[in-house]
């Protein structure tokens, strides 16, 4: 089995030593069950230190049943959730939020750059009203999106704003929240609680663990009874502690910043050496942890022939997405692929 890095998914990576280390520490004896061991409360606390407030955590398998769950307890089933066209609740988790929800029905609004805007939710909001239509809800925005960008603390306040005058709750999907934290070097606070989002769902495997996402409820009122919703979505992990205290390993020494920072500066290394390529073209700005290269079929052909892969499911592009671990000469192979698939023979 090949151990040569590729940088389709972030998913692609290992755990990272911290996460590791952890879980090491966690499986020395025995443990209370069901969350109730003190490496979950342990982890828990680190959020709330991180984040400087007294938020409800909860932990959960995967991305999918993070925000699936957190949306079906914002919602009704006859309310509406309003996201970009390009989010993944929409695009990459097969109906899950409508499942889980038992019918609320996702509003989509246009997003040619992956991020939703006030206006695109005031329009949305307000386009019907009537008792046949679903009632708007909640706003759910992706930290950053899935094209790779990252909604400004202003951005985020001026969404939150919009919620509020409307009624409506605000969700955060944060599967690779660690990247937009490195990128504008605030605090989490910063871009969460202090902006207006009511839950955060923040991303562990993309940054470095096995498995395991937090989900982070910043208003107490909206997490009543989210632990029978846990249970009975089979999120409520028999032995917790392990899927807990990997966060601490992340947490206590700041390897979720770390992890995010080399990411992001493996896809900006990348982008700086094939921008103004003949015949190539990023696609959007490089802010995380992705770079989207447009570019003709046969020269993606080619690419994939020298043995490098990579998804092309959004406009088309190849998506080359960066990991913790990311080996920067191994970004400069592909950078000089690029550059010989790219650039005319003489």
């Amino acid at each position: 089995m090949s151990n040569i890095q590729q940088f389709a998914s972030d998913n692609y990576a290992g755990i990272c030593p911290e996460a590791w280390a952890a879980m090491d520490r966690a499986n020395h004896g025995h443990a209370p069950a069901y969350g109730e061991d003190p490496w979950t409360q342990a982890a828990a606390d680190a959020f709330r230190a991180l984040f400087a407030t007294d938020c409800e955590v909860f932990f959960a398998f995967n991305g999918t049943a993070a925000n699936s769950m957190t949306l079906a307890a914002l919602c009704q089933s006859y309310h509406s959730v309003i996201c970009a066209e390009s989010a993944h609740v929409e695009t990459d988790e097969c109906g899950a939020p409508e499942f889980f929800s038992n019918g609320s029905k996702l509003l989509v609004a246009p997003s040619p750059d992956g991020k939703l805007t006030p206006a695109a939710i005031r329009e949305i909001a307000g386009k019907r009203s009537d008792i046949h239509y679903p009632k708007p809800r909640v706003v759910t925005i992706t930290q950053p999106t899935e094209t790779g960008q990252v909604y400004s603390q202003d951005e985020v306040r001026a969404i939150s704003a919009v919620c509020r005058e409307l009624g409506l709750r605000l969700h955060m999907d944060g599967a690779r929240f660690a990247n937009a934290c490195a990128h504008l070097g605030c605090e989490p606070a910063d871009i969460t609680w202090k902006a207006g989002v009511d839950v955060l769902c923040f991303g562990g495997t993309k940054n470095g663990m096995a498995v395991g996402e937090a989900i982070l409820f910043f208003d107490h009122a909206l997490a009543e009874d989210f632990d029978y919703r846990c249970k009975q979505a089979g999120q409520l992990a028999s032995k917790m502690r392990f899927l807990a205290a990997p966060w601490i390993g992340m947490l206590e020494d700041g390897a979720w910043l770390r992890n995010a920072a080399h990411a992001n500066a493996c896809a900006t290394a990348l982008a700086d050496q094939v921008r103004g390529l003949p015949g190539a073209g990023l696609m959007f700005p490089v802010q995380a942890n992705a770079v989207f290269l447009q570019a003709s079929e046969e020269r993606l052909d080619d690419l994939r022939a020298r043995g490098w892969r990579f998804y092309t499911f959004i406009g088309g592009g190849a998506r080359f997405m960066f990991s913790w671990d990311a080996d920067l000469s191994r970004v400069e192979e592909l950078a000089q692929d690029l550059r010989a698939v790219f650039t005319p023979a003489a």
